[in-house]
């Protein structure tokens, strides 16, 4: 059981999501999420909107799965995996956290002060759902994917775009990591 409940070295993980690109490619599905919530939009009636949401689900159901074991894999990791895991990081980025508002440093996998239901109801934290949804959203759409589609599928594939939304990808985290969270917290 101890080791479910530790991060899995890349040398397990990697393998093991290689494995599932594999199949995937094997059974002519793409794996990411963004085309998943485009079934999800099909699905609430945004067909009879846009032509680009005019999808057939009999061929798509596949996703909904595929949605709600990622769901179900959140809540079970979030609930009885690593709620009260430590990190083990350098005492360096641990002061930083510290002095952003992180009474824990960013020790833990889920800070409180993000992901608690007291951060979500308060202004400051319904305002960053929703502007971090409407990004997320918004350059998925103009990158023609997301993250786990872009930078898994894509490059394992050996797609020039996907090359380059992944770079996209990282250069938005770090500017978020260094000049953003640092603004808003």
């Amino acid at each position: 059981m101890d080791f479910i409940l530790q991060p899995w070295p890349w040398y397990v993980a990697g393998p093991l999501i290689a494995l599932v690109l594999f199949l995937m490619f094997y059974f002519g599905k793409k794996f990411g999420v963004s085309t998943t919530l485009e079934t999800f939009c099909t699905l609430s009636g945004a067909n009879k909107l846009s032509n680009y949401f005019k999808n057939d689900l009999k061929t798509q159901k596949w996703r909904l799965f595929f949605a709600a074991g990622i769901f179900l894999g959140g809540v079970i990791a979030a609930n009885f995996l690593t709620p009260n895991q430590s990190v083990n990081l350098n005492p360096d980025t641990v002061l930083e956290m510290a002095s952003l508002g992180f009474a824990d440093g960013g020790k833990t996998f889920l800070p409180k002060e993000i992901f608690s239901l007291e951060a979500l109801l308060s202004v400051k934290g319904f305002l960053i759902l929703i502007g971090a949804g409407f990004l997320i959203g918004f350059g998925s759409r103009y990158a023609g994917g997301c993250t786990s589609g872009h930078s898994i599928t894509g490059l394992s594939s050996l797609q020039m775009p996907s090359l380059i939304a992944t770079i996209g990808f990282f250069v938005g985290g770090l500017i978020m990591t260094w000049f953003l969270i640092p603004l808003i917290f």
